[in-house]
């Protein structure tokens, strides 16, 4: 052996591996996502990190697909739930707590994409369809409307956030932006008379206020929208 070489460790030496979660699982494909993208959080290469065989993972996760839906729903966490238990009125209460949802999405931009198509079913999930739900019932919105209008909302939401996070993205996106203002500020009245009226007030408004109006017009159309009969 050269000198200073380090000897050989027999495998019965090296500290054992931590056994296999989905917990464990579920929070090594957060950190991936945070450090390399969504994009990055395959089976593959979760299985790396985790020092395992991608066979090993499939016990715990079906698919690919199946864990990004595992990362959605252990961030969806982090949603604030209190508008559905404090007071005030339940439309600007909802409208919150859809706001919520939407900042959660808009920090992880790639996951916002993936929300659009992924479907989680645990704890924290169902935790904000139940509050939307709690807050349209307080509204008084028929259980029909509330059925499908839960689905709108949030796909109101999960769209706004995965549209705005990839504009943020985009280093070009203030250019982008001035030079679309641009074209309606310059719009001939005589062929759009329209646009040409209502002028800078088609791009006025923060952000916030624009979504926090999305959210009450289609809270408000939810309430007096009726279902058809089959």
């Amino acid at each position: 052996m050269t000198p200073g070489t380090p000897a050989p460790r027999s495998r019965r030496e090296r500290p054992a591996k931590p056994a296999l979660t989905y917990e464990g699982i579920v929070a090594t494909a957060v950190r991936l996502m945070e450090t390399e993208g969504l994009q990055r959080v395959t089976m593959r290469r979760l299985a790396q990190e985790l020092d395992t065989g991608p066979a090993s993972l499939y016990v715990y996760v079906a698919n690919t697909a199946e864990l990004h839906a595992a990362i959605l729903e252990e961030l969806l966490g982090a949603v604030d739930l209190s508008a559905a238990t404090t007071d005030g009125d339940w439309r600007d209460r909802l409208t919150r707590l859809l706001g919520s949802y939407t900042h959660v999405l808009f920090e992880h931009p790639s996951l916002a994409h993936s929300a659009l198509v992924a479907r989680p079913s645990g704890p924290h999930y169902l935790a904000v369809v139940e509050a939307v739900l709690v807050l349209l019932h307080e509204g008084r919105v028929p259980d029909a409307q509330a059925a499908w209008g839960v689905d709108v909302l949030l796909q109101v939401a999960t769209a706004t956030a995965a549209e705005q996070s990839t504009r943020s993205q985009s280093v070009d996106a203030e250019a982008e932006h001035n030079a679309f203002v641009a074209v309606l500020r310059q719009a001939s009245s005589e062929t759009y008379p329209r646009i040409a009226a209502l002028g800078a007030d088609l791009f006025s408004g923060t952000p916030e206020q624009r979504l926090a109006w999305i959210f009450h017009a289609v809270i408000n159309g939810t309430l007096t929208t009726p279902r058809t009969a089959p």
